[in-house]
């Protein structure tokens, strides 16, 4: 029998990448702290067995292997709203049982992280299995059809550039807010804490730094990246390869620049840096410019990489070089003029998904529909 005032959140996420985990995490800890009992889950979990296991290793394969196939995938469903559809119906249908099990009787509201999920969600909310309100965060900042799923009460959006786009694919309630990234991330506070942080990770401290930056598993022209940034002269290449550690190893081999496999404490190699270039637009963008660092795309990941940078491009928000010969000049251009984070005036996330959860304390303002 349900409470008269729940009080627990349920927070599905997907293990593919970090960004949809990383957006979930920080949203269950907030929560948490306003005093919720929030949890995250995994959609791969709520898929058939082994089916999960299957699409990331799939996901995984192609982003490294044939990145071109991902992006024709995306652009493929994006132009075919029927096939977009179906597949959003296919993995609904197959994740629902599991989903409502999960959820059970006594939730506040239901915030999804991954497209699917709000695929899984919207339909159990249409079909009446759903009495409380879901909510999709909206993670990256140029929106694909599949993240639009009937049945899900609201879209929260990053900024108006994304809301425009989820709108476009008939999302119906659509409110802008605050990204979802840690208080760890904020600007050095002095040249001092700057220069320790350089001396942890053993990067020059006389030389700008530019870290590149290519998601958990470091996929993607990477490489090419830091070869031409070094070529540039304008700043030492710094890469992050996360898990790949075939990345690592060669760019160590070739001596180009400063090769770092996973890093734990992001937010101090981010204090660390003079100008990100990513190649995703996913949760590191937004890192990087609460820690006060300019964004620059270059060489961008086909499919969601390159909607992504043309989001951010459009919003003001990341410079996207489209061409080698304009790597220089706009990596001198960032560095001359450093990032400030952004004053915000929208709500922050876990606020409004507390007012969707029924906290009277927590009121929202509809700013897109």
């Amino acid at each position: 029998m349900r409470s008269s005032q729940p009080r627990r959140i349920t927070v599905v996420s997907a293990s593919v990448g970090a960004g949809h985990d990383g957006a979930a995490r920080e949203l269950v800890r907030r929560l948490d702290a306003a005093g919720f009992d929030a949890q995250c889950h995994d959609f791969l979990d709520l898929l058939p067995p082994g089916c999960g296991r299957l699409l990331r290793a799939s996901y995984a394969l192609e982003l490294k292997v044939a990145p071109w196939a991902w992006g024709w995938l995306l652009s493929g469903l994006e132009k075919n709203q029927s096939s977009s559809g179906m597949v959003g119906s296919l993995f609904a249908k197959a994740a629902a049982r599991r989903t409502r099990q999960l959820i059970g009787d006594d939730v506040a509201a239901v915030v999804s992280t991954y497209p699917l999920a709000s695929q899984a969600l919207g339909r159990l909310r249409r079909r009446g299995e759903l009495d409380v309100p879901v909510t999709t965060f909206l993670t990256d900042m140029s929106v694909h059809p599949l993240w639009v799923a009937d049945g899900v009460d609201l879209h929260l959006a990053l900024d108006p550039v994304a809301a425009a786009q989820a709108a476009r694919h008939g999302a119906k309630d659509i409110e802008i807010c605050q990204p979802l990234v840690g208080p760890a991330f904020r600007p050095a506070r002095s040249a001092a804490e700057r220069a320790r942080e350089r001396a942890r990770f053993g990067l020059p401290t006389d030389q700008p730094i530019a870290l590149i930056t290519a998601g958990s598993w470091g996929v993607g022209e990477v490489e090419q990246t830091a070869k031409e940034i070094a070529a540039a002269g304008v700043a030492v290449p710094v890469t992050v390869c996360g898990h790949n550690t075939a990345l690592r190893d060669k760019l160590a081999a070739a001596g180009t620049g400063v090769a770092l496999g996973w890093v734990d404490d992001m937010p101090a190699l981010l204090r660390a840096s003079d100008v990100v270039v990513q190649n995703a637009g996913g949760l590191t963008s937004l890192e990087a410019m609460a820690s006060g660092v300019p964004v620059v795309s270059y060489r961008c990941l086909p499919g969601h990489g390159v909607t992504n940078a043309a989001a951010l491009d459009e919003a003001g928000l990341a410079v996207w070089i489209r061409d080698e010969t304009q790597l220089a000049a706009a990596l001198t251009e960032a560095l001359a003029r450093p990032a400030i984070p952004r004053q915000r005036t929208a709500p922050s996330a876990e606020r409004v998904v507390a007012a969707m959860a029924g906290d009277v304390s927590a009121p929202i303002l509809k700013v897109a529909s």
